[in-house]
């Protein structure tokens, strides 16, 4: 249990009696749920609840909120970690791994780690984008994996390294960037790739020698590789054709949630690849167990039981949101649940210790499904769901109506907070191009406004039991930050717009806000030192924002605003110097002399997909986690272009090295110019541009 050593503090009278008297801040009614003094954990206890105990902020005195401190990160983009508080010193990740230490009362910077993935492994630096969601503390060690899928051992004094581990087989195209759990003295991690059909899994390693404990793959393998496992012999019979040489995917990269109480492990599962179920399932199959949760024992990694969300997942719907412990009365009797909204649009509650379905319902926009069937557990899907009958604009899209950034749920108002979206996507099957080959589908947005709410975000407070909204605060802009509620009756948020908000947890009023500068997509936090509560949060914009920069792109960019971590308290007096305000223009760069040739411009469009997750799809940045080219002098030189693409010239500096020919390069480099100059009206626009499916 996480609280054995008085640094988890969940669920124990004598962990909350610590907190309180270090603090003398917590708040007796939430004794049951989230964290005191420290924040220990991703989501603050093991729970995930994102609730603090701590109440000296409050509704009360909430405008006297003031920036205590901030330190600027050097060299950060997008910042999705929440970071952690131990005994006064903040813990956190930045863009590509590294791990920072820091004064939780003075923002002084403590110590530095580096794991250089761009020295130590570079051809996996391409696997994913520049993005860490967190750091876990245990034992007076630091725990983070990195994008080439070493899980790291730090000492949380030093910053020294205590082991190393390669938690990936060799020659898959797995990325890491989750933030890892802590449990029983033991450290779990997962990983991604399911967009490129990797099989999923998780690890489970030693905290004190990294030496591996258990494995459960949370999709089949082949039948050799199946064989003697009673649960992926199972799993195997929802599969159809050979699936483990086309692609599975269900890997876990973001949401995992111990449970002290049953002492078990919950996975939530992503999404399968290929998208199109004929192209992975020929002839049907639910696909175990992709989008789904599956409950291990936390001692052996036994399966235990499991609730899928999506059978036949077919949308790159995921159950990686964070899910939330709980417990709750339904019908006059307490109830152990877990709380989940994922991306498909659901709001599900469901039994801890059987995996029964409680209860489900739409939380937003939803039309992939009428509704679940509580008898048989399964969603009742509407015609042509799976675009088997051709194209389909399906309700929410592949981003979902809630993605990783974690929701909170406060035990003292009974309600969940989410950072809600509202998108669809057309979906149909896809038989030209290289992404066709690995997906077999297409997924574009839906760029116009069909109802009022559509292309906007919300702060969503979500009554569990009753399964209905009790408050909405519509965002105007859909990527916001995870959320954090308090027992000072609040609830904080960052958004798209680079606003730090605050809001009453009981009515949705907003009470307080603060200009950071920047968009913010992770989740703040709280802790306290002496008799001073603070609320914290990492800002910088990012993640998946270039892939989907035709809905979320908002005007920031890149490397003109500072990225920062920021720590307020009452009577915060600090503060930030300005920074570049929003800019929806494209300052498009072009050299007239250059000629295209045509034949190569086309080439590279066919290509230019490469570029997409961090500079946009057809070079339509978004400001991370990479810069709009169209933008870039060091792109006007094919020379300077080559060596950035070819021989890493900036790979230190996070933009990996691709292995491609100069002939290649060319091509794509002559699609780059060709953008440029249609963003600068010297060219005809190019209708038909590569859409911005999440891969």
């Amino acid at each position: 249990m996480r609280g054995t050593r008085g640094l988890f503090l969940v669920r124990t009278v004598a962990g909350l009696a610590l907190a309180a008297s270090a603090a003398g801040l917590v708040a007796q009614q939430a004794v049951q749920t989230g964290t005191g003094a420290d924040w220990p954990g991703v989501g603050g206890s093991a729970d995930e609840s994102g609730y603090s105990q701590l109440s000296a902020i409050n509704t009360a005195n909430i405008r006297k909120l003031g920036l205590a401190w901030s330190l600027d990160l050097e060299g950060e983009v997008s910042l999705e970690a929440t970071p952690l508080a131990v005994n006064g010193i903040l813990y956190f990740s930045g863009s590509y791994g590294a791990v920072y230490a820091v004064d939780g009362a003075s923002g002084r910077l403590i110590w530095k780690y580096d794991p250089e993935i761009w020295k130590v492994n570079p051809t996996r630096q391409a696997m994913g984008m520049g993005v860490n969601r967190g750091v876990a503390y245990d034992n007076g060690h630091i725990f983070i994996g990195v994008l080439d899928g070493r899980l790291i051992a730090l000492d949380a004094r030093t910053g020294a390294v205590a082991w190393s581990v390669n938690t990936l087989p060799p020659g898959t195209m797995h990325s890491l960037t989750g933030a890892p759990r802590t449990f029983n003295g033991k450290v779990i991690i997962g990983n991604g790739g399911a967009d490129i059909g990797q099989r999923g899994f998780v690890t489970a390693y030693d905290q004190k020698t990294g030496a591996q404990v258990w494995r459960f793959w949370t999709v089949p393998g082949s039948p050799e590789q199946n064989a003697g496992d009673p649960v992926m012999e199972m799993a195997a019979k929802s599969w159809n054709g050979s699936y483990w040489k086309t692609g599975t995917g269900g890997t876990v990269w973001n949401g995992m949630t111990f449970d002290p109480d049953l002492n078990r492990i919950y996975l939530g599962v992503g999404n399968a690849g290929p998208y199109d179920p004929e192209k992975r399932s020929p002839g049907g199959g639910d696909n175990l167990f992709v989008a789904s949760i599956v409950a291990l024992d936390a001692d052996s990694g036994k399966y235990i039981w499991h609730y899928q969300q999506n059978p036949r997942e077919s949308w790159d719907y995921k159950a990686t949101a964070n899910m939330i412990a709980a417990t709750v009365t339904i019908d006059g009797k307490p109830r152990r649940v877990l709380m989940q909204q994922p991306t498909n649009g659901f709001f599900y509650v469901l039994d801890r210790e059987s995996g029964k379905l409680i209860s489900a319902e739409k939380v937003g926009k939803v039309n992939w499904a009428s509704h679940i069937d509580m008898a048989t557990g399964r969603p009742v899907e509407t015609a042509n769901a799976h675009y088997q009958e051709g194209p389909v604009d399906i309700y929410p899209s592949t981003l979902g109506s809630h993605n990783w950034q974690a929701m909170s749920y406060s035990p003292q108002t009974g309600l969940a907070y989410i950072p809600y979206m509202q998108a669809g996507a057309r979906y149909a099957k896809a038989d030209k191009g290289f992404l066709a080959s690995i997906t077999g589908a297409s997924a574009s947005f839906i760029t116009e406004k069909r109802d009022k709410d559509d292309l906007t975000g919300a702060l969503l407070a979500w009554d569990p039991v009753a399964q209905k909204a009790r408050w909405r605060m519509t965002r105007p802009h859909l990527w916001n930050g995870g959320t954090l509620a308090t027992a000072g009756g609040l609830v904080f948020q960052g958004t798209a717009d680079g606003y730090v908000r605050a809001h009453d947890a009981a009515s949705g009023k907003e009470v307080w806000r603060f200009n950071a500068g920047l968009g913010i997509i992770g989740a703040p936090m709280s802790y306290a030192i002496g008799d001073t509560q603070y609320v914290s949060l990492l800002v910088g914009w990012g993640g998946t924002t270039a892939a989907a920069s035709e809905i979320l792109n908002v005007g920031w960019k890149y490397g003109a605003q500072p990225r920062r971590l920021l720590s307020f308290a009452i009577g915060g007096k600090a503060r930030l110097a300005p920074s570049p305000p929003r800019d929806m223009a494209v300052h498009a760069l072009d050299d007239p002399a250059i000629v295209l040739d045509e034949k190569a411009v086309a080439a590279g469009k066919e290509m230019g997909f490469i570029c997409g997750a961090c500079h946009g799809m057809a070079f339509k940045g978004a400001g991370a986690p990479g810069p709009d080219l169209r933008e870039s002098a060091l792109s006007l030189s094919e020379e300077n272009f080559y060596q950035v693409v070819q021989e890493g010239a900036l790979a230190e500096r996070g933009m990996p090295r691709f292995p491609l020919g100069k002939a290649q390069i060319h091509n794509i480099w002559s699609y780059l110019r060709a953008t440029a100059r249609e963003a600068l009206g010297t060219r005809k626009p190019d209708t038909d541009t590569p859409t911005a499916a999440r891969f």
